[in-house]
């Protein structure tokens, strides 16, 4: 049985979709590669956004200073734009602090993918036969300061719409496919 998504997470899910018409369109064949690790971060983000982001490469290092709040990552095979809330997260996870907690609401953009991640273990390397390993086409993801929030979203990555990630962890969000088929489970097919 399919879980249904949790009306303030089905309002907010609805809200950013329907504002953002296009976002599955970044993900063009000819986008920007790593080589031009600046057009490559901000193909991950929306265009009113990325262009104003601050741009740091894969090591933190800082490529452009931004002039709003958001920053974009050259990450390799997952580049992103991240509000200051989701940066205070990949800052609590590049460190290894788990005590990290949400303030506020806070977005990302992934419109580029990635190349997979463990759906249930935030600091897994690669794929095990237990950590659900999910490769993501373009998304987005959505922190929630209160946990509680998140009752009812669905943790099934391919039941095709939003899903949990890291559900029990101080890292929970929700991943917002924006497109049919954006996800899959290599070695669970």
């Amino acid at each position: 049985m399919k879980r249904r998504l949790g009306l303030p997470g089905a309002l907010l899910s609805f809200a950013l979709l329907s504002s953002f018409p296009a976002l599955g369109q970044t993900t063009a064949a000819d986008a920007p590669g790593i080589a031009d690790p600046i057009a490559y971060a901000e193909s991950a983000g929306i265009p009113e956004i990325a262009a104003e982001a601050t741009i740091l490469d894969a090591e933190g290092n800082v490529l452009r200073e931004g002039t709003n709040k958001w920053t974009c990552i050259a990450m390799p095979n997952a580049p992103m734009c991240v509000d200051p809330q989701w940066m205070a997260l990949v800052g609590a996870l590049m460190s290894g602090d788990e005590t990290f907690e949400a303030t506020e609401v806070g977005i990302s953009y992934m419109l580029r993918g990635d190349a997979g991640a463990s759906n249930t273990d935030p600091f897994a390397a690669g794929p095990t036969p237990d950590n659900e390993w999910v490769v993501t086409g373009p998304h987005l993801m959505v922190i929630y300061p209160d946990p509680a929030t998140l009752a009812g979203i669905p943790m099934e990555p391919t039941g095709g719409g939003p899903y949990l990630m890291w559900p029990g962890t101080p890292f929970a969000h929700v991943m917002i496919p924006v497109e049919g088929d954006a996800v899959s489970m290599p070695g669970s097919e």
